[in-house]
């Protein structure tokens, strides 16, 4: 579980630090949210892209929070299979998404496939 923990954090991390570094940078007018969509977006929706980009770091850091707790408090059975089952069962989704939106290009499902099957594996320990 400990595993599942540590991927889910660095795969949340790299998530945040390349979005800004290959995507978000270009689109900065000089501030920390960036606005300019060029073109094709507006400015409300580069906003909301970027807070859901980061929202979804936070959200994996939570997933691994939770996995790493797993692992080293001792809780019920039961409980430590529900979570695990269900990070497991979002994380595989998660990847499925990002592995057929971006026909396998993104990296990313490698690293949430990952995590789903290592948080899988560890429900029952």
């Amino acid at each position: 579980m400990a595993a599942a923990a540590g991927l889910a954090f660095v795969v949340a991390l790299v998530h945040s630090v390349l979005g800004e570094q290959l995507i978000f940078r270009r689109m900065r007018k000089g501030s920390v949210i960036p606005t300019n969509g060029g073109k094709v977006i507006g400015e409300g929706h580069v906003r909301i892209l970027w807070a859901s980009w980061h929202a979804l770091t936070v959200f994996g850091w939570l997933a691994a929070a939770i996995l790493l707790w797993l692992s080293l408090v001792p809780v019920p059975e039961g409980v430590q299979a529900l979570l695990s089952i269900l990070i497991a069962i979002a994380m595989l989704l998660a990847a499925l998404l990002v592995l057929v939106g971006t026909r396998g290009r993104h990296p990313g499902w490698l690293g949430l496939l990952g995590v789903g099957v290592l948080a899988w594996l560890g429900r029952a320990t």
